[in-house]
């Protein structure tokens, strides 16, 4: 893979530049961290080079000054929200992000549920979590947030909301994803803190729009595609061109809550420490691009991907037909299209052919390989098989796995697991192969190349289950495939 990014300049620059705007306070920042703390995989897509821990990493060395407070609305415990890039729900993300943090040696503070309206789910996470040992803090919905200065700045706005006990001086703000009060939980403790005679300090990191590009420079228009749910709209930062005659990005919501926040900045502190947005930020990672087109393209890439899953999302159900035309218009903008895929004609070219399902996968190297469905396997199997055999240098006609052996495995699906499609799902098949491994030195060979396929780009003809999903994910692959099922019936 082509490095279009200096993770390692990354790292000294952005921890350099918060250990200066913490000492900018009375030794207490609260900073806001967007986007994913410990496992940004988004940016390590469309900037290559970066590590999807590279922030985590950056942390490390702040680690003797840090804490660390997860927040999760209230709303989204009620609502089961679920991260899509790994399956989990948010509750559940927040048990992982603990004990991940926990284990790279950060202190977790606190749990923080926000925009708390009465939930009875949220009320028995908070009890879950308390039973762990682990601290939990209300926050409230506050009436007319965040237009209503007067009193979100008052004992019955912040201040009806849980003071958070920190005993840091960075106190991280961070969430399982976008949407979870993170902003409005640092403003609070800066009300807090000012009540107890503390000048704290707020600052936002946010790797996405990155400021100090173009603002329609795909790896932009790439976050607006990840964030088309939200309706996130990137635009160039008006109150940062007023005050210094400097062009710089940022996005709508950002720029459109700044008065208030000044107006709230005011009456807490006595005047705003910010002129703008992009004051507030402390993201570096624009100064860390080594080569623009190797970004570029990766960023042209993750637009098409993203364009397929709302493809997918629509053909479910559970998609507006709005949020897929904007990530459309946004491909466009990007001079992107679906033809730029190279797996995408050949899984099509392949169904056509054989009149099946079929999967396309492209190498590292630029080699694709691909699959097609078959009495004993189902075309991803059957293209992680083919993928693996190529890595490995096996002839494409050798059997890492015996039929003899995959025969048991569909005599169980079918007559006593009741399933009705006989062919081996993908973890079927990794299980089968690495049974085979013990006694065969070529199935030993290709399981060795697991690694190997990690950031691999595949391409289903059609939609796969979701097993079959989950296993492209675990092993890292960038999958899309096309918005239609394999058989034509309403229930799936």
């Amino acid at each position: 893979m082509k490095l279009g990014f200096d993770n390692e300049k990354y790292q000294i620059m952005q921890s350099e530049h918060i250990r200066q705007r913490i000492s900018q306070f009375d030794n207490k920042l609260y900073l806001e961290f967007g986007g994913k703390l410990f496992d940004d995989y988004h940016a390590s897509r469309v900037l290559p080079g970066f590590a999807p821990d590279s922030k985590l990493r950056m942390l490390k060395q702040l680690s003797d000054q840090a804490e660390i407070v997860i927040v999760i609305s209230a709303g989204d415990i009620e609502k089961n929200k679920v991260r899509g890039d790994l399956g989990i729900t948010y509750e559940t993300d927040v048990l992982r992000l603990i004990d991940a943090y926990t284990n790279e040696g950060f202190r977790v503070g606190s749990v923080t549920i926000t925009q708390y309206t009465g939930q009875e789910s949220a009320l028995l996470f908070k009890h879950h979590l308390e039973k762990l040992g682990i601290k939990v803090y209300i926050h409230y919905s506050i009436p007319g947030y965040p237009n209503n200065p007067a009193l979100i700045v008052s004992d019955e706005g912040y201040g009806k909301n849980e003071y958070i006990e920190t005993t840091r001086p960075l106190v991280i703000i961070t969430a399982p994803g976008p949407g979870s009060g993170k902003m409005a939980t640092c403003l609070s403790q800066l009300y807090h803190e000012h009540k107890r005679g503390i000048r704290a300090g707020y600052a936002k990191f946010e790797t996405f729009p990155i400021w100090n590009i173009p603002l329609k420079h795909p790896v932009n228009l790439a976050y607006e595609a990840a964030t088309a749910d939200l309706n996130d709209v990137n635009m160039i930062d008006p109150f940062h061109l007023e005050a210094y005659n400097v062009t710089t990005v940022n996005y709508n919501r950002d720029v459109e809550i700044f008065p208030v926040l000044q107006t709230i900045f005011e009456k807490i502190y006595g005047e705003s420490p910010y002129k703008s947005p992009t004051d507030m930020g402390v993201n570096m990672a624009g100064n860390c691009i080594i080569d623009d087109e190797v970004c570029q393209n990766a960023a042209r890439q993750e637009i098409i991907r993203r364009y397929y899953k709302s493809l997918n999302a629509l053909a479910q159900g559970t998609c507006p037909e709005e949020e897929t035309r904007k990530i459309e218009l946004l491909m466009n903008q990007a001079h992107a299209s679906v033809e730029d895929r190279a797996v995408v004609k050949v899984s099509l070219d392949l169904e056509e052919k054989t009149g099946a399902p079929a999967a396309a996968l492209e190498l590292h190297d630029g080699r694709i390989v691909h699959g097609k469905t078959s009495d004993l396997l189902g075309p991803s199997a059957a293209l992680l098989l083919n993928a693996l055999k190529a890595l490995a240098g096996i002839d494409h006609d050798s059997h890492l796995i015996s039929p003899q052996a995959i025969e048991p495995i569909q005599t169980l699906k079918t007559q006593y697991l009741g399933s009705k499609n006989p062919r081996l799902h993908t973890d079927e098949t990794l299980i089968a192969l690495s049974i085979s491994a013990a006694s065969n030195e070529k199935a030993r060979a290709a399981l060795e190349q697991l690694p190997n396929l990690r950031g691999c780009q595949a391409h289903t003809s059609v939609m796969l289950s979701s097993v079959d999903i989950q296993e492209f994910m675990k092993l890292s692959i960038e999958l899309t495939s096309e918005p239609k099922y394999e058989h034509k019936k309403i229930y799936h």
